[in-house]
């Protein structure tokens, strides 16, 4: 297609459009759930910074990936709740592509704590003579320091190649935040490369990251069924990390293919995806570990009595 002598600079954000005159009250799910994001993940960061008992490493990183489900929804729930009770729906490039950016590299930073938890888990089980020396952080980091620098690059290609774009086709882009294929098929020129680019990021960062820690945990588990230990509480957060992930991937490969894929999904049905990915982990993170997590637990209990959130009277008579 040729492309006009003029790019849009302003974009204007129309997810779940077809849904007509009920799009205003899709406000109250989205703005319940992010009220359950921001207030366990800041108490959950709270815990973790205030209390010594929670300064070991696995409780460390739980509290770094509060600072992640906190921040992901920060970047574009506010604005979607703006537009759908005040179809506030405009945003520039630039803040397209700062978005973009944004969630992308915040969001594959979620899966890379997976790994790192992941590695905690492995040496804690299979190699506990050595996890004080692998885990302190110079050693530490030197496992963590290549998905870092494949996260960055990767991000920055996508956004680079994005932002080379010229966008003179349409300026609606059909979601509720600057979701890169969402943004890209506006374009007017060839986007084959930046297609090449999302799907080789999307398995690299968060399918390579999910069959890394799918193996190690299966690693882990055949250790502890050969050596006849019994390491329930360590298998349980195993697990309940392999749960998690599956659900955001799932979620996430689904909203991405939907786009280079023809099928019957639906527009509404796509945006309701690519929130879900990005909603779903910050919501349910907290809870499932503060619950699953003895040590947090105990803490948050504490927190609350502190707080005359649950009375002294239900300690006594415990």
């Amino acid at each position: 297609m040729l492309c006009p002598n003029f790019s849009f600079v302003n974009f204007k954000l129309s997810g779940f459009h077809d849904l007509g005159e009920w799009r205003p009250f899709l406000f109250i799910p989205y703005f319940l759930m992010f009220l359950l994001s921001t207030s366990s993940n800041s108490i959950l960061i709270y815990l973790t910074i205030t209390q010594k008992a929670l300064h070991s490493p696995m409780c460390i990183m739980i509290g770094l990936m509060a600072v992640v489900d906190l921040s992901l929804p920060i970047f574009f729930v506010p604005n979607m709740l703006l537009s759908f009770l005040l179809n506030w729906n405009e945003i520039s490039l630039a803040g397209c592509l700062i978005q973009m950016f944004c969630l992308l590299y915040v969001g594959t930073f979620q899966s890379t704590l997976l790994v790192w938890m992941a590695l905690d888990r492995f040496f804690a089980i299979c190699r506990p003579l050595y996890y004080h020396k692998y885990m302190q952080m110079p050693n530490f980091l030197k496992y963590i320091i290549v998905p870092v620098i494949r996260n960055i690059i990767l991000i920055v290609a996508i956004v680079s190649s994005a932002g080379k774009l010229s966008f003179c086709a349409s300026n609606v882009i059909d979601h509720c935040f600057c979701e890169h294929m969402a943004v890209v098929q506006l374009a007017c020129g060839d986007i084959s490369v930046n297609n090449l680019i999302g799907l080789v990021a999307t398995f690299l960062i968060p399918t390579g990251d999910f069959i890394f820690i799918t193996l190690s945990y299966l690693y882990i588990l055949g250790s502890v069924l050969k050596s006849g230990k019994s390491h329930l509480k360590a298998i349980n957060t195993c697990i309940t990390h392999i749960i998690v992930m599956t659900f955001t991937l799932t979620f996430a490969l689904i909203a991405f293919l939907s786009y280079r894929v023809k099928n019957n999904f639906s527009s509404s049905a796509r945006v309701f995806l690519s929130t879900m990915y990005l909603l779903f982990p910050s919501c349910f993170n907290p809870i499932i570990y503060g619950v699953r997590t003895k040590e947090i637990r105990e803490q948050f209990l504490k927190f609350m009595k502190h707080v005359n959130v649950i009375p002294k009277c239900i300690n006594n008579e415990a």
